[in-house]
């Protein structure tokens, strides 16, 4: 869905940060940012105008646990996600980026989806990301298959590898979705290289 107003679409996700209930101290500290981001720059969508920029990311989780890909400049495991092009929303990012950084399908929203999660981070080249994450599953167990221009390290996780592998800004955030010691101790978890 490509939102041509951006005045709307600033107010729309402006909005959806306001409403967000951080679930820790970090997100809290990135929340704030990105409503004072989000009331100050002019065009927040585009990472040209600014180094500070809003980018979508997608938290995929499936039966096989979460899903992340090691970045290939950052060399740290994160969330599939990156910068808005052109008129899209944040979510619809989202869901591009981690099309083409697993090879997976996933499908469009009909509606603006809830926004998972916030966080402020350094992006490189002196940027400033304003991720907003929205979440993604997948019904079966495919195995990621990442065009040759992204990174080759994608896999999927049990929680407690996905807990000690990822990026402390999603830390959080897998801490609070894990499911109950139950569910997730019948995964089985292989060994990083």
């Amino acid at each position: 869905m490509a939102f041509v107003d951006k005045t709307l679409l600033k107010q729309t996700v402006l909005r959806s940060v306001a409403e967000r209930r951080p679930i820790d101290a970090r997100e809290d500290a990135s929340r704030t940012l990105v409503i004072e981001h989000l009331r100050t720059l002019e065009r927040p969508f585009d990472r040209h105008a600014d180094p500070v920029h809003v980018t979508g990311s997608a938290v995929v989780i499936g039966p096989r646990g979460v899903l992340l890909h090691r970045h290939k400049r950052l060399k740290i495991w994160l969330q599939p996600g990156g910068h808005i092009d052109g008129d899209e929303a944040p979510w619809d990012a989202a869901r591009r980026e981690a099309q083409e950084e697993t090879g997976l399908r996933f499908r469009a929203w009909r509606q603006p989806p809830a926004l998972l999660h916030v966080d402020v981070h350094p992006g490189g080249a002196g940027h400033t990301h304003l991720d907003l994450r929205y979440s993604l599953s997948v019904d079966g167990c495919d195995e990621p298959a990442p065009g040759p221009e992204e990174s080759q390290e994608v896999r999927w996780f049990g929680w407690d590898d996905a807990l000690s592998f990822a990026d402390p800004g999603l830390g959080g955030l897998l801490a609070a979705l894990r499911p109950p010691a139950s569910q997730a101790a019948g995964e089985s978890s292989r060994p990083l290289p």
